[in-house]
């Protein structure tokens, strides 16, 4: 594992410094992994497979930018994460379009939406209410279990702000992921 994790840094190095047969390597080594991230996101296999494609075509784009200031993981994350909510907020808005304007129901219908995946839209539409800065911090430690110290690097933030966003984002979501009706929901 640990040689597979410095064999990905020395192939974003080297892809960010131009080298083409780097980049094919590290996309084709990268795939599972982004898939994967944009699974937790995304509930439908199709969508979370175009929130992939998105993201390595993003990677491939933005791999110039890379500084190294933070481990080529935690950047990548970061990048899978932001592309599978825009292909959320692209559906939505696709959806919503060709409803004629009807809206999403405000709960997903559990007779045809598994839990898991009804739990992932309420997410998803709760993150989309909160502050970018927020959001980010709490995909980024609830989501995709990156440490505090990575979010700081990640996001150019002291360790204290990051706890205190993740801290704040967590208590806006709350109230907005558990029904009002459900036993340990406090009003307020």
């Amino acid at each position: 594992m640990e040689s597979r994790v410095v064999e990905v840094e020395e192939l974003a190095r080297a892809a960010a410094a131009g080298d083409t047969a780097a980049l094919h390597t590290l996309l084709t080594v990268l795939r599972p992994d982004v898939l994967r991230i944009c699974a937790r996101f995304l509930p439908n296999r199709e969508d979370a497979e175009d929130a992939c494609q998105d993201a390595l075509l993003a990677l491939t784009r933005s791999i110039g930018g890379f500084e190294g200031r933070s481990s080529f993981r935690t950047w990548l994350y970061r990048l899978t994460a932001n592309r599978a909510r825009s292909t959320y907020q692209n559906l939505r808005g696709r959806f919503l379009a060709e409803s004629g304007g009807v809206p999403l129901p405000d709960r997903p219908d559990p007779r045809r939406t598994s839990v898991t995946a009804g739990t992932r839209l309420d997410l998803l539409d709760a993150l989309e209410r909160l502050r970018p800065d927020l959001a980010e911090a709490v995909v980024l430690r609830d989501l995709l279990d990156l440490s505090y110290r990575e979010i700081a690097a990640l996001t150019a933030a002291p360790e204290g702000t990051v706890k205190s966003r993740i801290h704040q984002g967590r208590a806006q979501l709350r109230p907005r992921l558990v029904p009002a009706d459900e036993p340990g929901c406090a009003a307020g």
